[in-house]
């Protein structure tokens, strides 16, 4: 197949290096992207592991499962024998909701309000003293979302997110959030639940609480600033 000359250099701005905390995200965010922008044709094949992970400064394992997670979602094909390799699918997935009517402005909106709540809430409720019954909600909560099934798993999130916005200690908060989950959880609701993801969000979801119950408020707010940036490169990536 002859390249289109000007594909190798956009190519080349897409696959640029990812950020460590959100490495396989932001990995399957920037496949998606080629994918998505036409850097690839439909059969076409991506570029070595090898190649595409020092092209995005992450290990063949993070590029080994973000090619797994997508060819599980429908967007790659992965070949064995002499001439194998993965391929672009000659047909794409159709998103699982309609997002024919969601701009990407919706999407900003909602994350961005999503990373002003909920990174304050978890700074605040890491700077209350809480009480045991609070510490025992929260440890609950992260508990169920670490063993929940995947039909589950946006119901137990949503739970444990709400319950550190009500250690925060502002009841004016928790509807807000609330409003706000809903908006997120009808867009992720479009996107498949990628396993890598989910045990990546179980790590961060144990950093965020364990730094509430150490009392450390910016490693809290830390957590769950990267925890938001990992939705938000995964939204972007399939939604936009």
């Amino acid at each position: 197949m002859t390249a289109d000359p000007d594909v190798p250099q956009a190519s080349e701005a897409l696959l640029r290096p990812v950020r460590p905390p959100n490495a396989f995200e932001d990995t399957v965010g920037r496949l998606l992207q080629t994918i998505r922008l036409g850097m690839l044709a439909p059969g076409e094949s991506l570029p070595p592991e090898r190649e595409l992970a020092t092209k995005l400064g992450v290990s063949r394992d993070t590029v080994r499962e973000a090619i797994k997670s997508l060819a599980d979602a429908g967007y790659l094909v992965s070949r064995r024998g002499r001439y194998g390799g993965t391929f672009l699918a000659d047909e794409l997935p159709s998103h699982t909701g309609d997002s024919d009517d969601v701009t990407r402005a919706e999407i900003d909106d909602a994350l961005r309000l999503r990373e002003i709540l909920e990174v304050g809430a978890a700074r605040m409720a890491a700077n209350r003293t809480l009480t045991a019954a609070e510490r025992e909600v929260l440890w609950t909560r992260l508990t169920d979302v670490r063993g929940a099934e995947p039909e589950d798993y946006r119901r137990l999130d949503s739970r444990l997110h709400l319950a550190i916005a009500e250690a925060a200690g502002s009841p004016s908060l928790v509807p807000l959030l609330a409003e706000n989950r809903m908006r997120l959880n009808a867009l992720l609701d479009q996107i498949p639940l990628l396993p890598r993801n989910i045990a990546h969000s179980d790590e961060q979801h144990e950093a965020i609480v364990i730094a509430i119950l150490a009392g450390d408020g910016e490693g809290a707010a830390a957590a769950m600033r990267a925890h938001v940036e990992g939705s938000a490169t995964l939204l972007h990536g399939f939604l936009d």
